[in-house]
C-alpha cells in the first residue's frame, strides 16, 4: 500500500509548457530525451501524430526504445541536419530539443537552414518551442555546468530570422528555458 502520493514526475513542466493536445501533429527535432519524446507522443494519442527527427542511428535506437516503454506510436527519422525528412505544412507544433547543445554543434548556416526547415515543416498558425537547459545555482553557473545552451537572445535571434512572428520567451524554470515562435498564419505556401 502507497503511504505518499506519486509526484507529477520529471517531464511535468516541459509537457505543460509545449501544450500538446489530442490530434495535434508533432515534430520533435533532435529528441535527445527519448523519455521526453514518448510522453509528448502520448498527449497527440492515436488520433493525432507524433514524429522525432535525430540526427544519428545511435539516437533513433534510444527515442525508439523509449517509444516502444511508453506504448506509444511514433515515427522515428534519421538526417543529416539541416534537412527534416517532413512534407511541408504537416505539423502543428515543432519542438527542438536542443537540451544536449544540438544548435551550438552546428556551423552558422546549418543552424540557420534548420530553422527554414522547422519553419517550413509547420502548417500556418502553427508554432515551434526551443527546449533548453540552463545552468542552476551559482555553482553550476561557474563551472558550466549544465549550460548545454545559448543565451535566451541567440535563441529569439534564430527564430526570428527564420520568419518566426511572435517570438518569446514563455519560461526559466527548473533549470530549463521554453521559447516559442509562432508561424505566420498569412505565410505563404513554401516554394518546391
Amino acid at each position: 500500500m502507497r503511504i505518499f502520493r506519486k509526484g507529477p514526475g520529471p517531464h511535468a513542466l516541459p509537457l505543460a509548457v509545449v501544450g500538446l493536445r489530442l490530434g495535434n501533429r508533432f515534430l520533435d527535432v533532435g529528441a535527445d530525451a527519448g523519455a521526453l519524446f514518448a510522453e509528448m507522443a502520448g498527449k497527440v494519442g492515436l488520433t493525432g501524430h507524433a514524429c522525432a527527427v535525430v540526427g544519428s542511428d545511435s539516437a533513433a535506437v534510444r527515442v525508439k526504445a523509449a517509444a516502444a516503454k511508453g506504448g506509444v506510436l511514433a515515427d522515428v527519422k534519421v538526417t543529416a541536419w539541416p534537412g527534416l525528412p517532413v512534407d511541408d505544412a504537416s505539423v502543428d507544433v515543432a519542438v527542438v530539443d536542443n537540451t544536449a547543445g544540438l544548435l551550438g554543434s552546428l556551423d552558422d548556416a546549418v543552424r540557420a537552414h534548420l530553422a527554414v526547415e522547422v519553419l517550413r515543416t509547420l502548417r500556418p498558425g502553427g508554432r515551434a518551442i526551443v527546449l533548453d537547459r540552463q545552468p542552476r545555482g551559482v555553482l553550476a553557473a561557474l563551472t558550466g555546468r549544465g549550460s548545454a545552451g545559448w543565451p535566451a537572445a541567440s535563441v529569439t535571434a534564430w527564430l526570428t530570422s527564420a520568419g518566426f512572428k511572435p517570438v518569446r520567451l514563455l519560461a526559466e524554470r527548473e533549470g530549463q528555458r521554453f521559447t516559442e515562435g509562432w508561424k505566420p498564419a498569412g505565410a505563404p505556401a513554401p516554394q518546391g
